[in-house]
């Protein structure tokens, strides 16, 4: 079971307590979810935005959208969705489609939807498509002090 070799390196720095939990693949956060019984809205998805010159890491649960509209008014910058080189730039040790939602282990601003606040388990992808990371809200908060947080998504969908 495999776990992104940055991301574990800043696990093991913070001294975090997590599990690894092993699935079989999936392709997206809400698909893993399903899979793996969590709730939807304790599955974690992150999205890359450019916000030129830098990024920012979106964090929030897998059946929401980010709201770009609510995005710009709350960091004052217009942020759109970065590319498919640029994610894979940054998260070069990942698979495709499955970043991990601590973004200051790639040196990555992260921003986390305040709803995630609310929960009492996060769960997010450990870098590829057979791995999910499971830590409480508390230990979630806990490595992501200085991650801005307000409301960046849409209303929960059906989707989970």
């Amino acid at each position: 079971m495999p776990i992104a070799r940055k991301l574990n390196q800043f696990l093991m720095q913070q001294q975090a307590d997590y599990e690894l939990i092993a699935h079989d693949p999936t392709q997206s956060a809400i698909a893993t979810a399903r899979l793996c019984h969590v709730p939807a809205g304790q599955m974690a998805k992150a999205v890359l935005l450019d916000a030129e010159p830098d990024y920012l890491l979106a964090v929030l649960p897998a059946n929401r959208r980010v709201e770009l509209t609510e995005l710009r008014s709350g960091l004052g910058l217009k942020p759109h969705l970065a590319g498919e080189k640029q994610i894979a730039a940054i998260f070069d040790d990942c698979e495709f489609g499955a970043v991990p939602a601590l973004g200051s282990s790639y040196g990555v601003t992260t921003i986390v939807d305040v709803s995630l606040d609310a929960v009492p388990d996060v769960y997010f992808e450990a870098g590829d498509h057979v791995s999910l990371i499971h830590m409480s809200g508390a230990e979630f908060s806990r490595l992501t002090p200085h991650a801005p947080r307000f409301h960046f998504s849409d209303t929960p969908s059906a989707m989970g």
